[in-house]
C-alpha cells in the first residue's frame, strides 16, 4: 500500500499530487464545515478575508514548488496563478447574472459555489492532462494555442460583451437538456438541490431538481467556457501539469471566495478588460517571439513582469477614472 505513493503520475509520484489535494480538502472542510456551517449571507468584509486566506495558500504553494521543482517553475506558477485570477474575473460577472435570472438569494449562493468548486476541480483536471498529453504528443499544438490567444484577445479588445456573450442563461443547451429530461421545481426549498415532491400529473412523490442545481450547472458551464482561453493561456507559459493544475485551482479558489465582495462593483474596472487583451495577446505572442530568437522558453520573470505590470495598470487606471464612483 504504502509503495502505491510512489508510483509516478503526470511527471510526478502519487505522493507530490496528495500533498495538494490534502491541502485544498483541508480548506473546504474549514470552509464549508467550520466558518460556513450555518448558512448566511456573506458581506463584503467576510469576502475578502475568505479570498485572503485562500489567496495566501495559494501564493505559499509557490514556495513548496520553489523548494521542490526550482525556482523557474515557482515563477511559472505565479504567473499562471495571476493570469488564470485574472481571466477569470469576467466569471464573476458571469456567476452574478446567473443567480440573478434564476433567483437565487444571496444566502444560499456560497453554497452553489462551494460545491462548484467541486466540479471545477474534476473539470479542470480532464482539460489540462487531455492538453498535456496532447502537448507532449504533438508540441506544434503550442504554436496553435499561441495564435488563438492572440486572437482571443484582439477580439476582446475591440468587443465589450464578450462574456454576455459567451453565456445566454435562456438558451444554454445544457440547462434546456437538463430542464427536458429532469423535473425542475420552480421554487426553492431551503438549501437543497433536490427535493421530493407530488407530480403535477400522478399525485406521486417524485425527485425534483431545485433552482439551487441549475445555477450550479449553470456555473460549472461557464467555467468550462472560459478555460478554453485559461487552459491554453497557461500552456503557453509551462508545460509541467503540476504547475499548471495547481495554480489554475489555486486562482479559482480565492475568486470565488471573492466573488462577494467583487459581484457588485466588477463592472466599475472598465479598463480592466483591455488590460486582459494585451495579457493574452502577449502571452501568445511570446510563444512566437521565443522562436524567433532562437530561445528554448521565454525568460520567466520577464513574462510574470509583463503580466502583472499590464493588470496592475488596468486596475489602476479603471480606478483612477472611476475614482468618483467607487
Amino acid at each position: 500500500m504504502i509503495d502505491l505513493i510512489y508510483l509516478p503520475f503526470m511527471g510526478h509520484e502519487l505522493w507530490f499530487w496528495g500533498v495538494f489535494f490534502v491541502i485544498v480538502a483541508v480548506m473546504l472542510v474549514l470552509d464549508l464545515g467550520v466558518f460556513h456551517k450555518e448558512q448566511h449571507e456573506i458581506g463584503i468584509r467576510e469576502s475578502l478575508m475568505m479570498s485572503a486566506g485562500y489567496i495566501s495558500v495559494g501564493l505559499l504553494f509557490s514556495i513548496w514548488i520553489y523548494f521542490q521543482m526550482g525556482d523557474e517553475h515557482a515563477i511559472d506558477y505565479l504567473t499562471g496563478f495571476l493570469i488564470e485570477k485574472s481571466l477569470s474575473l469576467d466569471n464573476i460577472f458571469v456567476i452574478a447574472l446567473i443567480f440573478s435570472a434564476l433567483h437565487i438569494p444571496r444566502v444560499y449562493q456560497h453554497r452553489v459555489l462551494f460545491w462548484g468548486i467541486l466540479g471545477v476541480i474534476i473539470l479542470r483536471g480532464i482539460m489540462i492532462f487531455a492538453g498535456a498529453a496532447l502537448v507532449h504528443e504533438f508540441e506544434w499544438i503550442l504554436y496553435l494555442f499561441a495564435a488563438f490567444l492572440i486572437f482571443t484577445g484582439i477580439k476582446l479588445l475591440f468587443n465589450k460583451d464578450v462574456a454576455e456573450e459567451e453565456i445566454n442563461i435562456e438558451q444554454n443547451r445544457i440547462l434546456l437538456f437538463f430542464r427536458k429530461h429532469m423535473k425542475v421545481s420552480n421554487t426553492l426549498n431551503g438549501e437543497k438541490f433536490f427535493v421530493r415532491q407530488p407530480d403535477t400529473h400522478s399525485g406521486k412523490l417524485k425527485l425534483y431538481a431545485t433552482p439551487l442545481l441549475l445555477a450550479l450547472v449553470a456555473i460549472e458551464t461557464a467555467d468550462v467556457v472560459f478555460a478554453v482561453d485559461s487552459v491554453p493561456a497557461i500552456f503557453t507559459i509551462t508545460t509541467e501539469p503540476y504547475v499548471i493544475y495547481t495554480s489554475n485551482i489555486f486562482a479559482i479558489l480565492g475568486l470565488r471566495a471573492l466573488y462577494f465582495a467583487l459581484s457588485a462593483i466588477i463592472h466599475k474596472f472598465t479598463y480592466l478588460q483591455y488590460a486582459l487583451s494585451l495579457v493574452l495577446i502577449f502571452i501568445g505572442a511570446k510563444v512566437f517571439i521565443a522562436e524567433f530568437m532562437g530561445l528554448e522558453k521565454f525568460p520567466p520573470a520577464i513574462a510574470l513582469g509583463v503580466t502583472a505590470s499590464l493588470l496592475i495598470g488596468g486596475v489602476v487606471l479603471s480606478l483612477y477614472k472611476n475614482r468618483a464612483k467607487v
